[in-house]
């Protein structure tokens, strides 16, 4: 059986609004939790999110949400670029795209998003207690960046 508070608005809008106010809205960085790691975080009402994350051309890292000081949702992710030299324009489509978080799949970006010569595609199986998926961005038709993420719902024994 499945967290009750995931599968509500107020959750949904919480995760929407903390990762529009973190790295895709170039929210500032806090304290680093880890050695090296870049960290970003955003409270609201009953609710924490916490995004850390360690590299740059290739990264890995994890978002986390508490409710009331309790774990309840978390995703990993690792991505990594395809190219050699990054085109200009790179990373303000990408941010854009995931400013655009949908709530129907509020994991990464939508689906397709379109900015001048790049291209981003994002696909997922599952729901917010379990998924797991994929998202790319091309330039000019050539793909220079992938990345895999994967999480749910956080859940304690008993």
């Amino acid at each position: 059986m499945g967290n009750a508070i995931l599968e509500t608005n107020d959750f949904i809008q919480f995760l929407i609004r903390a990762k529009q106010n973190t790295y895709a809205g170039s929210g500032p960085l806090t304290s680093a939790s880890r050695t090296c790691s870049k960290d970003l975080a955003f409270e609201e009402g009953d609710f924490t999110y916490l995004d850390t994350y360690l590299g740059d051309i290739h990264f890995i890292g994890e978002e986390a949400v508490w409710h009331l000081g309790q774990p309840i949702w978390g995703m990993n992710y690792y991505g990594r670029m395809l190219v050699q030299t990054i085109p200009l324009g790179f990373s303000e489509c990408l941010k854009e795209a995931l400013l655009q978080v949908p709530s129907e799949i509020p994991f990464r970006g939508p689906e397709e998003y379109r900015s001048g010569d790049f291209s981003y595609q994002c696909a997922v199986e599952g729901g917010l207690e379990w998924f797991r998926g994929k998202e790319y961005i091309a330039h000019k038709g050539q793909r220079i960046y992938q990345l895999y993420f994967h999480g749910g719902e956080i859940k304690k024994a008993g």
